[in-house]
């Protein structure tokens, strides 16, 4: 387990290139036949992958005995995104088929969870974030069809975009844990611009579909007080509540976000104007 201190405000100003990246990136998401995790002080969200490709994949009593507790989610609760080929979930003896960019909800309390692959030549990558939980609700799969998307931006302003909100109150209760997958149009680079705060949740974007000699640059910071971090394919960022996160590709690509904090309303947001950035 990886774990991630809080980084105030004031320290992030200091920190360069190296540091930004030491604190707020994650390089590592998937391992074959393993399962990567990253704890963060913050809002104390665990991200990570799973990919198994010759054997299943469980998160086990290890887990447990770091954060304190008998088993991984005793007191969390965890939700799941495949981007990679079909694989199943098992939870607690229940098999859930996750086809590509399906996820799984799962509550707080489930004991036994095993990752598996159909295809080992197309394995699945099960992206994950979990977060501490104060009561159960029911574990649940989502298909693309479950979702609430919405389509913002436009072609000229280069964020054309649509927003699948997966776990969100509008498609099934959580205890604070949101996750959705936003996709850009071909030809669209920027992602949530103009950007915001939201000093009632912190975020973590992972990006992926991205081509081998792309990146993106994943904006962060105080609105007056701006960095960046250039991030490559299938890699994560942790986002504090104070922080802008917004991102601009050298082309199109998708990411997932996960927010964990005081509350679910999606549009609980302090935006802040372009021209006010720096």
């Amino acid at each position: 387990m990886d774990i991630r201190q809080s980084i105030h405000s004031d320290h992030a100003k200091t920190l360069d290139t190296a540091g930004l990246r030491k604190e707020f990136l994650i390089e590592t998401i998937f391992t074959a036949d393993e399962y990567t995790m990253t704890y963060s002080h913050i809002d104390r969200i665990i991200v990570g992958g799973v990919m198994p490709v010759t054997r299943t994949v469980s998160v086990g009593g290890e887990v447990g005995k770091q954060l304190g507790v008998s088993y991984f989610l005793e007191r969390r609760e965890l939700g799941v995104i495949n981007i990679g080929g079909q694989g199943t979930i098992t939870v607690d003896g229940t098999c859930y088929e996750i086809g590509t960019r399906d996820g799984l909800y799962v509550g707080k309390g489930a004991k036994e969870v095993v990752f598996a692959s159909i295809d080992p030549a197309n394995p699945a990558r099960f992206y994950y974030n979990c977060a501490p939980a104060h009561t159960t609700y029911p574990t649940k799969r989502v298909t693309p069809a479950d979702v609430s998307p919405v389509t913002l931006g436009d072609s000229v302003t280069s964020n054309r975009r649509t927003i699948n909100k997966y776990f969100v109150p509008d498609v099934l209760e959580t205890c604070q844990l949101s996750m959705g997958l936003t996709e850009l149009e071909p030809g669209n680079l920027w992602n949530t611009m103009p950007c915001h705060t939201h000093e009632r949740r912190m975020e973590v974007y992972f990006y992926f579909g991205l081509e081998q000699d792309s990146c993106v640059f994943h904006m962060m910071g105080q609105p007056q007080e701006t960095r960046h971090i250039v991030m490559q394919n299938e890699q994560a960022v942790i986002s504090p509540s104070w922080s802008i996160h917004s991102g601009v590709g050298t082309r199109a690509y998708t990411f997932i976000w996960g927010m964990v904090g005081e509350n679910q309303v999606f549009d609980d947001m302090d935006h802040v104007k372009v021209g006010d950035l720096r």
